[in-house]
């Protein structure tokens, strides 16, 4: 049970700082914390309400006119969503409520890193800070998140990595791209894991020791489903989802008998993007110049060669990661059998 006047985020905070403060043991700990913020539903409270300076919001991104060159599952959602009539008043209440929400992660986070550093070991700790999926918040006239669409405020997240002080000689922002899995390759590195699976994660501490100047050349996200796969719907298992329930919309797509969720892949590297469509036109954006994604260029023949380019690097990356054998063998293979095979 929640005490009166906290929420869980706030909860599961100060029990993490309490176990940093009152731990004692020589072994190394580790902590999840997953925060629901700045999750929906959209709401905060004060201070955090007027932290965020209104005048001072980037310009909202537009959709291009009718979702042209667009998925089919944003062109319906906004229907549903139906915030054609919304007015930048609003959308920016949206936003800034958005970012207060934010603002109250910073300061959820600075609690731990307090207590790291009253505690005396923020020198010898990792710390990773990201998050699973971004939130259109107004741009393109949406709301929330689709999975099998791949505009830049949704896969491109927050990543910070603070190694322990001796791993860590470079500092700030990088432009350098990499992926979530990365984490995991880090993570295990830094605690001297061995790899007990076959995993597709590059390590960050060669990049942060300056060992090395570069990272990714190009990054892949993967969503939606294909035909069939109703066990993948958000629904619940409901065969119609509930009209009050927040999210109705997206479920309603997903339970439909058309194909709005499909499945679909991004590659994506420091001036292109191109994405590979399962079931409907496939999308590719030049974000030199249209760095907002809205003029979809598949069909331009002077981007033939960069395209094509791209479906290689999607290939490669699928070879690349398809398939994986186990490193420990079925128990059930008998010895004899399995060293027939192995001669």
């Amino acid at each position: 049970r929640l005490p009166e006047h906290k929420d869980l985020d706030q909860v599961w905070t100060e029990g993490a700082a309490e176990f940093i403060r009152d731990y004692e043991e020589e072994r190394p700990f580790c902590i999840f914390l997953p925060l629901m913020l700045p999750h929906p539903t959209y709401q905060i409270s004060e201070p955090y309400f007027s932290r965020i300076d209104r005048k001072k919001l980037p310009e909202r991104i537009l959709p291009p006119e009718g979702y042209r060159g667009k998925s089919r599952m944003q062109r319906e959602l906004a229907v549903l969503q139906n915030m054609k009539d919304w007015s930048e008043e609003e959308y920016d209440e949206l936003r800034a409520v958005y970012l207060g929400m934010c603002s109250r992660v910073d300061d959820l986070t600075g609690q731990i890193v307090r207590a790291l550093k009253e505690k005396g070991i923020y020198d010898d700790t990792a710390v990773f800070f990201f998050s699973d999926h971004g939130d259109y918040t107004g741009d393109y006239g949406l709301v929330e998140k689709v999975q099998n669409c791949f505009e830049d405020c949704l896969t491109n997240v927050p990543f910070l990595v603070k190694l322990p002080a001796a791993m860590q000689k470079r500092h700030g922002v990088s432009q350098e791209m990499t992926e979530l899995i990365d984490f995991y390759a880090t993570a295990e590195a830094v605690a001297e894991l061995p790899a007990e699976h076959t995993h597709f994660g590059k390590s960050l501490i060669p990049y942060m020791e300056q060992r090395e100047e570069a990272l990714r050349q190009a990054v892949f996200c993967e969503g939606g489903f294909r035909k069939g796969e109703d066990h993948c719907k958000e629904t619940g298992g409901q065969a119609v989802p509930d009209p009050g329930g927040q999210y109705y919309p997206r479920q309603f797509l997903q339970a439909s008998d058309e194909m709005y969720n499909g499945k679909a892949t991004m590659c994506r590297t420091g001036d292109y993007k191109y994405i590979r469509r399962l079931y409907e036109e496939d999308e590719f954006y030049d974000l030199r110049l249209d760095p907002k994604e809205t003029q979809n260029r598949i069909g331009c023949p002077e981007y033939a060669p960069i395209i094509a380019e791209m479906k290689e690097k999607l290939l490669e990356f699928y070879q690349d990661t398809c398939d994986v054998v186990p490193f420990q063998k079925d128990t059930r293979m008998e010895k004899d059998f399995t060293r027939n095979i192995c001669l």
